[in-house]
């Protein structure tokens, strides 16, 4: 089932959705995959560490962060992924990896992607690896209230920046 707290604000607030239950998936692209849904329409949640503090990064399941970007966009000189073991008493009623994008409801700013935002729904992780919801975007974005963001996000397929053209690609060895 998912997060009760997201279940009653949402009902406290006449907002319609739709839960989705899926086999497990622990990306959300695999999310996209099980509720077969556009990965464009999955919003993807990542906690950051911003200065100190955690906050909420909400982007679509395809999307990588530009961290270079993402710090200018922030107005911050520190910027990365939050530890898991820092946030996960946050999300009480949440498995790891699986926290909705609602940061207002845990305690945090959410940063959400433009493109994300002009979706017409959202589907998100709702608490389990086996949970969704779909909800339509005007809603999430009256009702989970994130900062709308238009950088700091890579776009699958995207050009490279000019600066890196010349380089190589980066490859691993197995070892």
């Amino acid at each position: 089932m998912p997060v009760q707290t997201l279940i009653e604000h949402l009902k406290a607030h006449g907002a319609e959705y739709q839960c989705l239950s899926h086999p497990p998936g622990f990306t959300a692209q695999s999310l996209a995959h099980h509720c077969n849904v556009p990965g464009d329409q999955v919003a993807k949640t990542v906690i950051i560490e911003l200065d100190g503090r955690m906050a909420m990064l909400v982007m679509p399941a395809s999307f990588r962060i530009r961290w270079d970007r993402m710090m200018e966009v922030l107005y911050t000189d520190f910027v990365e992924l939050a530890d898991e073991a820092d946030f996960t008493d946050r999300f009480p009623d949440c498995e790891v990896g699986a926290m909705p994008p609602f940061g207002n409801l845990f305690g945090m700013t959410a940063y959400c992607s433009e493109t994300l935002a002009e979706q017409p729904e959202i589907t998100f992780a709702a608490g389990s690896h086996t949970e969704a919801m779909q909800i339509a975007t005007r809603d999430y974005l009256a009702l989970a209230q994130p900062v709308v963001i238009s950088q700091g996000f890579l776009r699958p397929g995207a050009r490279r920046p000019a600066w890196l053209a010349g380089r190589p690609g980066r490859s691993r060895k197995a070892g």
